[in-house]
């Protein structure tokens, strides 16, 4: 599997480079992923521009790593899908359970304002029961 890595402040954008994501590579990417997982900057963002077409195992190990992100109080987004990669995510009925963008900007957008709720909710600024 080809992927460009690119970490940022906050982030990791990985972009594979193979115009196909199939269950060949899913192993790979799965362990990549539990990689950055356990790194100081553990968001994720997915570019998906240059893939053209995405088998059922890895649409399917896709929403597996997203949720095994968020369960871990990380982000996971994926953004540029290609019109036949949104296709099979929608005959899958996997649309919806995966956090997507148009744009790697818009991803960057999410995985701050993720960040951003997460330091919200763990604050321990406010205690509700003080003021009851």
């Amino acid at each position: 599997m080809e992927v460009k890595i690119d970490t940022k402040e906050k982030f990791t954008v990985i972009q594979p480079l193979n115009k196909e994501f199939t269950a060949n590579i899913a192993a790979e990417f799965i362990e990549l992923c539990g990689k950055i997982l356990h790194q100081p900057v553990k968001n994720v963002v997915l570019n998906l521009s240059e893939v053209e077409s995405v088998d059922e195992t890895m649409a399917n190990a896709m929403v597996d790593i997203q949720q095994q992100f968020y369960d871990n109080n990380a982000s996971y987004v994926l953004c540029n899908l290609s019109r036949s990669t949104e296709n099979m995510l929608e005959k899958l009925s996997l649309n919806e359970l995966l956090n997507i963008t148009p744009t790697e900007s818009e991803a960057w957008d999410i995985v701050q304002m993720e960040e951003i709720e997460r330091e919200l909710l763990d604050s321990d600024d406010i205690d509700f029961e003080k003021n009851q």
